[in-house]
């Protein structure tokens, strides 16, 4: 497996960062779906985007990005694991440019993070509008706005490869007082990145290439991978919430109630069996009711 996110500390300093590459749960994702390569781009950017931010998180949590607008993108949702999981969706209006910044492609858009601890906690959102012409400019923004702490973050996504960096000052303290200049320097060097170099260079390297004369700790590395949640169950308690006169009405006119996942395209069909299960009293229902048939 080689989707990595690798953190960083610069020692004697109040500045933290990580670099992440994945290019197999990008590729993963897109190739089952069927977007134009602008919106594959910003999947994988956002994908990018919430493994950098999961791995800020001190306790278990889910995480999600959600972008909304008016078009051409209307919705970009992605979310992230304390487990390594990704999963990510899209839709559009009209088509998608390529090459211009992210209001345009995301008319009128806001960015959403949620933060939903996996046990004891409570559910955290924020949300900025769409500013700095790109979603890690966007992310700049929401930390500037939600956590007051100065944030960098490079992100990028082409050709079956996904990567991002951020870097991060953090909160002074008496043991780095004495390198006041380091978040300044770190910003400096961290910024002649490109996204090639972002992409394809291995993240250690991406590491010392950049920040070759400075203090750095490295810690290990945390997996990510694709894995979406959805299950047979989980579509079949869904639909029995759209109602029975619904499932009945489809069945009829289509012969099955046919559902394809939003995040990974999985199909789920319902037979006219099925459908009879989900409305039958969970009391007189088999054991295996809701398998296909």
């Amino acid at each position: 497996m080689t989707d990595r996110l690798h953190r960083f500390l610069f020692e004697n300093a109040d500045v933290r960062g990580e670099v992440v590459q994945l290019d197999e749960s990008f590729a993963a994702i897109t190739r089952r779906t069927e977007h134009e390569p602008a919106v594959d781009r910003l999947i994988g950017e956002g994908l990018a985007a919430v493994a950098l931010l999961a791995a800020t998180l001190k306790s278990p949590c889910d995480l999600t990005l959600q972008l909304q607008a008016n078009g051409p993108l209307r919705l970009l949702l992605v979310q992230a694991s304390s487990d390594g999981s990704l999963r990510a969706m899209a839709r559009t209006g009209d088509r998608v440019p390529a090459d211009v910044p992210l209001d345009e492609q995301a008319v009128q858009g806001t960015l959403a993070i949620t933060i939903d601890p996996e046990k004891d906690g409570e559910r955290y959102q924020g949300v900025v509008d769409l500013r700095g012409g790109s979603l890690g400019g966007a992310l700049e923004h929401y930390f500037s706005e939600s956590e007051q702490l100065p944030t960098r973050v490079w992100l990028s996504a082409r050709e079956g490869h996904a990567a991002g960096m951020l870097i991060q000052r953090l909160p002074a303290s008496d043991a780095a007082a004495g390198d006041a200049d380091a978040w300044a320097r770190a910003d400096q060097l961290a910024a002649t990145i490109t996204g090639p170099e972002l992409r394809e260079l291995a993240p250690g390297e991406v590491i010392r290439r950049l920040f070759h004369e400075e203090d750095i700790r490295l810690f290990d590395p945390m997996p990510f991978r694709f894995r979406c949640r959805c299950s047979r169950e989980r579509v079949a308690a869904m639909l029995e919430g759209l109602g029975e006169a619904e499932m009945r009405e489809t069945l009829k006119a289509e012969g099955r109630v046919e559902v394809h996942c939003d995040f990974c395209n999985e199909p789920y069909r319902f037979d006219a069996v099925d459908v009879e299960a989900m409305f039958t009293d969970p009391a007189n229902r088999s054991p295996d009711s809701r398998q296909s048939h």
